[in-house]
């Protein structure tokens, strides 16, 4: 099997050699072995990575990534595994898009704005 080097695995992947080494010291890649003081990678490592990537665009921060790979006993589906998570993040983001939503609106009466002081402002907003 080639082996590849962090920059190889860094051009295939799209993503930067000091990513790759951030997903090494937080857990979510196996520690590359070394060969003359390199980092050398099976090409299986862009499997991984591309998972990583997923979560992300998901929103999974870098603890529920480590989860989805390592917090469940090996026989647990990858569907399970999702579900378990996506079912919280979905909440989550839905708190998210609610605050949003209410910041959406205060900007918008503010946007509207003619007060001739910030007080009035504030005053104006308290009884609104």
């Amino acid at each position: 099997m080639p082996e590849l080097s962090i920059g190889q695995v860094a051009a295939r992947a799209g993503v930067a050699a000091s990513a790759i080494r951030f997903y090494e010291a937080e857990g979510l890649l196996p520690k590359a072995p070394r060969r003359g003081g390199r980092r050398v990678y099976s090409p299986d490592v862009l499997d991984r990575l591309g998972f990583i990537e997923l979560a992300k665009r998901a929103g999974f921060s870098v603890a529920e990534t480590r989860r989805l790979l390592a917090g469940f006993s090996r026989r647990t589906p990858a569907g399970a595994r999702w579900r378990a998570l996506a079912d919280r993040k979905l909440a989550e983001l839905e708190g998210r898009i609610q605050e949003a939503r209410r910041m959406q609106a205060v900007l918008r009466v503010l946007a509207r704005c003619e007060c001739p002081s910030l007080d009035d402002c504030a005053r104006g907003m308290r009884s609104a």
